[in-house]
């Protein structure tokens, strides 16, 4: 006879994601993932395996369910500059508003804290690394084909320059500063692209 769960394993994971997302994996111990979560240990470890297994998928989790729509629409926009500067307004508005604001992005939070020896963490944050910078780059393209973009500016340090400029944005806001400060280092960030 197989074992039944007595829980549902993808609102536990997402319990799990919320608390790594807020307070971090280090200051996350483990009795308050079973309080959090109302799944007792032997349970979450039968189903996730330890603390680190469990971070991990929560931070495949974020980036699957979180950063890669976001990204994907960013992508597939074709109007350059406006889906740049959309993206960032977006970008502000739920680092600093709503039921997630001050607690920057989880794959941010990761970069920062330091701690990412762990093979598979680093596989993730370079995953969500790649996935941003390319997403970049689509819409710098885009503006640059529409006469959008300053001469000379080459699309790959732009779009490293944005890429970065996002994890600025995520860490700065989780220190609380003001949307508006956020809102006028994007604008003038991106005026220093634009022809």
């Amino acid at each position: 006879m197989s074992d039944v769960k007595h829980f549902d394993p993808d609102a536990v994971l997402d319990s799990a994601v919320r608390l790594f997302w807020r307070q971090g994996v280090d200051s996350t111990g483990v009795q308050e993932i079973v309080t959090a979560t109302g799944v007792n240990r032997s349970s979450l470890y039968a189903t996730f395996g330890g603390k680190r297994d469990l971070y991990v998928e929560s931070l495949r989790r974020y980036v699957s369910q979180r950063s890669e729509p976001v990204m994907r629409r960013l992508a597939e926009d074709a109007r350059g500059l406006p889906a740049i500067s959309d993206f960032f307004a977006g970008l502000i508005s739920a680092r600093c508003s709503g039921e997630y604001a001050r607690w920057g992005c989880m794959i941010s939070n990761a970069h920062a804290n330091g701690g990412n020896d762990d093979p598979d963490v680093r596989e993730v944050l370079q995953l969500h690394h790649d996935q941003l910078r390319a997403a970049m780059r689509a819409a710098v393209e885009n503006a640059a084909a529409t006469g959008q973009m300053r001469r000379g500016v080459s699309a790959a340090a732009a779009a490293d320059m944005l890429a970065l400029l996002a994890y600025g944005v995520n860490l700065r806001s989780r220190a609380g500063a003001e949307p508006d400060t956020l809102t006028e280092t994007v604008s003038a960030t991106i005026s220093l692209l634009a022809a």
